[in-house]
């Protein structure tokens, strides 16, 4: 077994959302040496870097892992796919591109969960320190980080009208959902910087990798974690049909995103004793809420035919208009591909005597009957919405002994009352948006859902058949002030030493919203909390 590289101080396991910000920041100090492993490679699809281009990355396994759950209760018993990030940037890479935090109210429920720290005050400076906001700073937005945050790069007719719809709803018009209210319609801001998606790795990891104190190792996959005793000493490794060893002087810490991190853990050793014992793994430590609490944001799209031909669908289907599409990205980086996953949106409540929006909703001006798929041969545009925050838990656990095939990924979706009237709510009054006459003046009929699907039987009938992940896996290895939570707040792995967690895995709770932002801040947080104890 060959070693990979001298010792290295830490090792960050995944160059993602979080593992490139926590690369970047601990290597600020020429003493402290890191090693960042990542399972993909470098950034050369060229879709990488275009908006858009999330399409065509959607099922494509050189950047992602295209994780298959279990079957899912909730949902008629269909299996659920998700994509993950495999390359520099992780999910970052290859996401819609939404940027949008939360609410304060996630994180000081945060902190009412015990986790001290992580209450709105003790996040917002990480935030404040990630952000370059296109459109300025101010008290509540940073303007001068490593992360660009920009608004579209050209507004559009569609938008503008479902945005009015909303107002003609009651809602007011919000031009920033990272601001002092969450609530209203707007557009949304996004990973881009003149229209070309800015992931982590290109944010924080480009410039870092110039530093003499970071080794970068791509194509490397992890496959244990090497113990002596209690203490977290290295890693196990393959790259290119070769086994190797890397130690760390001072830690391990893992990125590799709530689905790969109770996976590696557990066939680590740490983990249920009894799990563990059924996978032929070796206990190192009893955590038996690993992989537990696993929570995830779940869509629910309707589908419009468009009046008119103003429509991405409608261009792009058209041999000419595509032409023009390319054209106009190639020389002026403008246009439907620098449309992200949710071009314009909404904020709101399903029920006024709640004090904050429950629902998200995401306008775009395509339309297509699954994520990679193409176009709708009509011309065709599509409202959906989530519920923010979901009741609903499960899990994620390793399936076989072979880190190389994909764990159980469960959901549990609509498991509770909540989430089920929650979401017949929510799809009642994004319908009733649509129908508003700023909208109903460009909707020649709607597709999805058929018509005559209006009880809250057929509403919740529809929502089963139908709803999918929005790709915000989070909690399966959850900080907390209590002996059962798998980390503590400084993000160490409890009963071991020399290990740490810092990515979405970590969250106690979901936040209201796409969840990239969040683990950009949770690694900048880390590298503080790591810093502190070094």
């Amino acid at each position: 077994m060959a070693m990979g590289g001298e010792l290295s101080d830490y090792i960050v396991v995944g160059a993602g959302s979080a593992g490139a910000v926590l690369a970047a920041r601990l290597t600020e100090n020429p003493a402290i040496r890191v090693t960042l492993v990542e399972a993909g490679g470098e950034q050369n699809n060229p879709w990488i870097h275009i908006p858009l281009g999330y399409g065509k990355l959607f099922r494509n396994p050189t950047v992602n892992w295209m994780y298959s759950g279990v079957p899912e209760p909730g949902l008629n018993d269909r299996v659920i796919y998700h994509p993950r990030g495999k390359v520099l940037g992780g999910s970052s890479a290859i996401n819609g591109l939404l940027y949008v935090r939360g609410q304060r109210e996630d994180f000081d429920h945060w902190g009412q969960l015990g986790c001290r720290g992580w209450d709105f005050d003790g996040v917002l400076p990480y935030f404040l320190k990630a952000e370059r906001r296109i459109a300025g700073g101010n008290e509540l937005r940073g303007g001068n980080g490593p992360q660009p945050i920009s608004p579209p790069t050209v507004g559009d007719e569609l938008c503008d009208a479902y945005i009015e719809a909303c107002r003609q709803s009651g809602l007011p018009l919000n031009p920033d959902f990272n601001g002092a209210s969450q609530e209203g319609a707007g557009y949304y801001e996004s990973t881009h910087l003149n229209g070309v998606r800015y992931s982590t790795a290109t944010s924080y990891l480009k410039a870092a990798r110039k530093r003499p104190n970071l080794q970068v190792l791509t194509h490397a996959l992890v496959t244990r974690i090497i113990f002596e005793g209690k203490r977290a000493v290295g890693i196990a490794y393959e790259r290119d049909g070769q086994r190797h060893e890397l130690r760390a002087g001072r830690e391990i810490i893992l990125s590799a995103g709530a689905i790969a991190t109770p996976q590696l853990l557990e066939l680590s050793g740490i983990g249920n004793g009894e799990r563990l014992q059924s996978l032929g793994v070796p206990l190192v430590h009893h955590s038996p809420d690993i992989g537990e609490r696993f929570q995830d944001h779940l869509q629910v799209r309707t589908i419009y035919e468009s009046k008119t031909g103003n429509t991405l669908n409608a261009r792009y289907n058209n041999l000419f208009r595509r032409i023009g599409i390319g054209l106009e990205y190639l020389f002026k980086r403008q246009g439907p591909l620098t449309v992200s996953a949710g071009y314009a949106g909404s904020f709101y409540r399903t029920d006024d005597r709640l004090e904050t929006p429950d629902i998200q909703s995401l306008f775009i001006i395509f339309s297509l009957r699954k994520m990679g798929d193409r176009f709708d041969a009509f011309s065709g545009f599509t409202a959906s919405y989530y519920q923010l925050r979901p009741e609903s838990r499960g899990h994620v656990h390793a399936a076989t002994p072979d880190i190389r095939k994909h764990p159980a990924i469960f959901a549990n979706y609509l498991a509770t009352e909540t989430d089920r009237a929650t979401n017949i709510a929510g799809l009642r009054r994004l319908r009733a948006i649509m129908r508003e006459p700023a909208m109903a003046a460009h909707v020649k009929r709607e597709v999805e859902p058929a018509p005559g699907t209006e009880s809250d039987e057929a509403l919740l009938a529809y929502i089963r058949a139908t709803a999918s992940t929005v790709y915000h896996p989070s909690s399966t290895c959850a900080m907390g002030p209590n002996d059962t939570d798998p980390c503590d707040l400084q993000l160490r792995l409890r009963g071991v030493s020399g290990l740490r967690v810092c990515d979405a895995s970590v969250m106690p709770a979901m936040t209201s919203g796409n969840l990239n932002a969040v683990a950009i801040m949770i690694g900048e947080k880390g590298a503080d909390l790591i810093k502190q104890d070094s």
